[in-house]
């Protein structure tokens, strides 16, 4: 959900601070009959470290209580479950809607920081 996009933005953007011009690798691609264009990449190692830390930070646990019990949940959790929210508001199954997001916000920029 669009709603969440922060929580991965500021994600990458942590990650990104830490990263050095030795960190990316220059790749010739041929794009169609003209001459080749150049493209930076993560080098391999990188691109598996970062992949690895988002799927760990996607696995997160936030004290946001969960749809039918329990009082924490992951962060992939909690973004499927207000998309069923949203969804449940849509169709006029629930009178409102309202995101459990700011409640997340703080939470995220405190471990976001802590991390890294």
């Amino acid at each position: 959900m669009e709603l969440y996009r922060y929580l991965i933005d500021d994600f990458v953007i942590q990650y990104c601070r830490r990263l050095q011009k030795k960190d990316f690798i220059m790749k010739y691609e041929d794009f169609s009959t003209n001459p080749k264009g150049k493209r930076e990449y993560l080098n391999d190692s990188l691109t598996h470290d970062l992949m690895k830390s988002l799927n760990e930070y996607f696995q997160t646990k936030v004290e946001v209580p969960r749809i039918r019990m329990g009082r924490t949940q992951e962060i992939e959790t909690l973004i499927n479950e207000e998309a069923l929210l949203f969804a449940m508001y849509l169709r006029n199954e629930k009178p409102n809607w309202n995101p459990r997001i700011l409640s997340l916000l703080a939470r995220a920029l405190v471990l976001i920081t802590e991390k890294y």
